[in-house]
């Protein structure tokens, strides 16, 4: 039994801006984080990686291709890693690798999830033992596999004396309603889009990848018929459990939306009414009726302060917090729980996402690449 061990996290999201691994140390009292590394991809590798999710088109030996090429990057990270933090290879119980997802089909008879980074180069680089392909097991058993995040938001963040809530805001968007119980199963799902319409339109419009502390949004206005436009996604009537991906809110459903609004609208409110969509759909998604005290944001959304203060002022009555303040740095959240994943996949631990994902029973999720 693995009760103590060191595990890697590593994990690119859907905003493909980075490749994070954190190295974690699990005991039967605590996770407690170690070290992190901040990968990248080559600037061609994440083109081939946003023009393939953007296309849903590839051919097999292109498919097998980009699956190696993630793979090594991914590896090397881990390698980096590991040298920064002065541990050996032989003291790492597991990578958690959640690898890059292209695409994600969370209904229908032949639903699935596609994340490439092929975990037997991971392993065979790294020369550790590889936890990987965390999503599909769950959708065998009915669920949707996503959102997966809230396991350890629960594990990590519960506390027994105040209603909490934990948003992870990445290229997409997904709540956590955290129990009092330390071993009960939360509720959670995607809200929809995060980061990623607004990184999309900043690096159309201002040519950089985001846009930094959400100043470009604070300059501009909201434009109510674009915002109508853009809260008129059935997504975002749909009930729980629910996820979502590139696959749906994209470049080309954001110029659908701009195509539908019988004016032009300045570029800078464009960017400000994306803004307004991340925070409204997040925030319409909480409970009036018991309004959690605080509402605890990680992943890169956490840094946008314009996103942040509009969180604030939409829910006035709950203390608006990044991770940060309750033990865990914001960016590391997601690398994290994989590395998590991957202690409780070692460990032959049924996880429980009846309530996150729709799944009919605890299934043990990820399959094992021993080193």
């Amino acid at each position: 039994m693995f009760d103590t061990g060191y595990f890697i996290g590593v994990i690119s999201g859907t905003s493909v801006d980075a490749i994070d691994c954190a190295l974690i140390e699990c005991t039967p009292s605590q996770t407690r984080l170690l070290a992190t590394h901040a990968g990248k991809y080559p600037k061609t590798l994440r083109s081939e990686i946003l023009s393939l999710c953007e296309s849903a088109s590839i051919s097999l030996q292109g498919l097998g291709t980009l699956d190696n090429k993630v793979a090594h990057a991914f590896a090397h990270a881990i390698n980096m890693l590991l040298a920064e933090s002065g541990l050996a290879v032989e003291q790492i119980s597991a990578i958690g690798s959640h690898g890059q997802t292209i695409f994600h089909q969370p209904h229908g008879p032949h639903r699935f999830s596609t994340q490439i980074g092929d975990p037997n180069v991971i392993a065979e680089l790294t020369g550790i033992t590889t936890v990987s392909d965390f999503r599909r097991r769950d959708m065998a058993a009915g669920g949707q596999g996503a959102p997966l995040a809230p396991l350890f938001h629960q594990h990590f963040f519960h506390t027994p004396a105040d209603r909490r809530c934990v948003v992870n805001i990445g290229g997409m968007s997904n709540m956590t309603f955290l129990d009092p119980a330390a071993t009960a199963t939360p509720r959670g799902f995607d809200t929809g889009p995060g980061n990623v319409l607004m990184d999309i339109w900043m690096q159309r419009e201002q040519g950089v990848e985001y846009d930094s502390g959400g100043a470009w949004a604070a300059a501009g206005a909201i434009d109510q018929a674009l915002l109508q436009g853009l809260l008129d996604e059935p997504f975002f009537r749909l009930p729980p459990p629910k996820s979502t991906g590139r696959e749906l809110f994209n470049q080309a459903w954001l110029q659908r939306k701009l195509a539908g609004v019988p004016h032009a609208v300045e570029s800078v409110d464009v960017q400000r009414t994306l803004l307004e969509l991340t925070a409204l759909t997040i925030t319409q998604s909480l409970d009036a009726a018991s309004m959690p005290a605080e509402l605890i944001v990680c992943g890169g959304g956490a840094h946008n302060t314009a996103l942040l203060q509009r969180l604030q002022q939409l829910v006035p009555d709950t203390r608006v917090i990044r991770s940060d303040d309750c033990g865990l740095a914001a960016d590391w959240v997601e690398a994290v729980t994989f590395a998590w994943l991957a202690h409780q996949t070692l460990n032959r631990q049924a996880v429980d996402s009846r309530e996150l994902t729709g799944a009919r029973h605890p299934v043990i999720m990820g399959g094992i690449y021993y080193a």
